[in-house]
């Protein structure tokens, strides 16, 4: 996104340059895809994000040209399961008693809300992790952390829905736990155009990075380039 002339002057002030990672190392770099789940991407659940549907191709994008480079992909799944105990906090106080009975219905693991839509192009190859509230890694909300330190990542790079919801909550805790993290713009959505902006200029000016999918790829490419050219250099020396 194109970020207003006082939010570019506080970041570059602050660090120095606007974007801080000129290239990613995929071997260490993990794309981690929250939530787009029927539940929120698609009519007629009670937690549809309707503009989460239009960055399918660009998180499939991703997803594909990480997987070339030797990354490492993750889709994280809500569930319901069991949360008006274990979260009885929001579902009795922040939630209808009705938005809260559909809620544990439609994110139930046997329910078709948490399964994922047809559209997205989801390898054999890639790790599933269910979380039980906002963040993934919140304590005992998942095993997403323990994930990551398996696959030896380092950097990771924060797409799905929504975005200043259960993405932002999950980025921010993957910065204090001394993650790169990056928020992919293209490859998030909010309900509204405003939720999903301010959600990304209150991350850049604090937090972390944000890059669309082709500056990710093209930082992908650079390190892939570099390794290749350091390893001629070194068999020509």
């Amino acid at each position: 996104m194109d970020f207003p002339q006082w939010v570019v002057d506080r970041v570059v002030a602050r660090q120095g340059q606007l974007h801080p990672y000129p290239e990613f190392d995929a071997g260490k770099t993990a794309f981690v895809i929250i939530d787009l789940q029927n539940y929120y991407t698609q009519p007629g659940f009670q937690g549809e994000c309707a503009p989460a549907r239009a960055t399918f191709p660009a998180v499939n994008k991703l997803a594909s040209a990480l997987r070339q480079a030797g990354g490492h992909v993750i889709w994280v799944q809500t569930c319901s399961d069991g949360a008006d105990t274990f979260w009885s906090h929001h579902h009795r106080h922040m939630l209808t008693p009705e938005r809260s009975a559909r809620r544990l219905l439609e994110l139930s693991a046997n329910h078709q809300g948490y399964a994922f839509p047809p559209q997205l192009d989801i390898d054999p190859t890639d790790q599933r992790v269910v979380k039980r509230c906002y963040s993934a890694l919140a304590p005992g909300s998942s095993s997403l952390h323990d994930t990551l330190q398996a696959s030896g990542v380092t950097t990771v790079l924060i797409g799905g829905t929504v975005t200043n919801v259960c993405c932002e909550s999950t980025a921010r805790d993957a910065m204090m736990m001394d993650y790169a993290t990056v928020m992919v713009d293209d490859a998030l959505s909010a309900v509204t155009p405003d939720e999903h902006n301010n959600s990304l200029i209150n991350w850049m000016l604090f937090f972390g990075d944000v890059l669309d999918t082709d500056d990710v790829i093209a930082r992908l490419r650079s390190a892939s380039e570099n390794a290749v050219n350091n390893r001629a250099v070194a068999v020509a020396e």
